[in-house]
C-alpha cells in the first residue's frame, strides 16, 4: 500500500480548517485522557492504522492505562471501564457506524446519564473530528513510521 497524496501539501486551506477544528477540541469539557481513549476507539472501528499509532502513545501519556487500550476493541466485555467511559465508548461507536446504529435512544439515554449536555456536545465534536481524520488518513492511505523494535 502507498500514500495517495499528501492531503497538507494538494490544500493547505483545508487541512488548516481540521487543524483548527482539532485544536479547539482541546479546550473542550472532555479530560485528555477520555479524548485519547474514543479517538483510539472511532480510528479501530474505521481501520485507521495512521491514527492508531499516532493516539496510542498519547493515549498512555494522558493516562489510559495499557490494559484499556488493550481490551479496547473488546470493552464491553471489559470491566475495566467505568460509566462514563462506557457510555462515551458506545455514543463513538454509535455515531461512527451511523448507518447501522441510527445512533439509539439506549445509548443517548447512556450518554446523558453521566454528562452533561454541554460533554454531550463537546464528545460529539470530539468523535466526529476523529472520524473526520480517518477519513483523511484512510482514504489518501497515510503511512505510519514503522518502530524500530528490538523487543520481542
Amino acid at each position: 500500500m502507498s500514500t495517495r497524496l499528501n492531503y497538507y501539501r494538494a490544500s493547505p486551506a483545508a487541512m488548516k480548517a481540521m487543524m483548527a477544528i482539532e485544536e479547539a477540541t482541546k479546550g473542550l469539557s472532555i479530560p485528555l485522557a477520555l479524548r485519547e481513549l474514543v479517538k483510539m476507539r472511532v480510528s479501530q472501528i474505521n481501520g485507521c492504522a495512521y491514527c492508531l499509532n499516532m493516539h496510542a502513545p498519547d493515549a498512555r501519556a494522558a493516562g489510559v492505562s495499557q490494559q484499556k487500550l488493550d481490551v479496547l476493541a473488546a470493552w464491553r466485555e471489559s470491566p475495566a471501564f467505568d460509566a462514563r467511559e462506557r457510555a462515551a465508548l458506545a455514543w463513538a461507536d454509535a455515531l461512527t457506524r451511523l448507518e447501522a446504529s441510527g445512533a439509539p435512544d439506549s445509548d443517548y439515554a447512556a450518554v446523558v446519564e453521566v454528562f452533561s449536555e454541554t460533554e454531550v456536545v463537546d464528545l460529539t465534536l470530539v468523535i466526529n473530528v476523529i472520524n473526520a481524520w480517518n477519513r483523511f488518513a484512510v482514504g489518501f492511505r497515510s503511512q505510519h513510521p514503522v518502530a524500530q523494535d528490538h523487543a520481542a
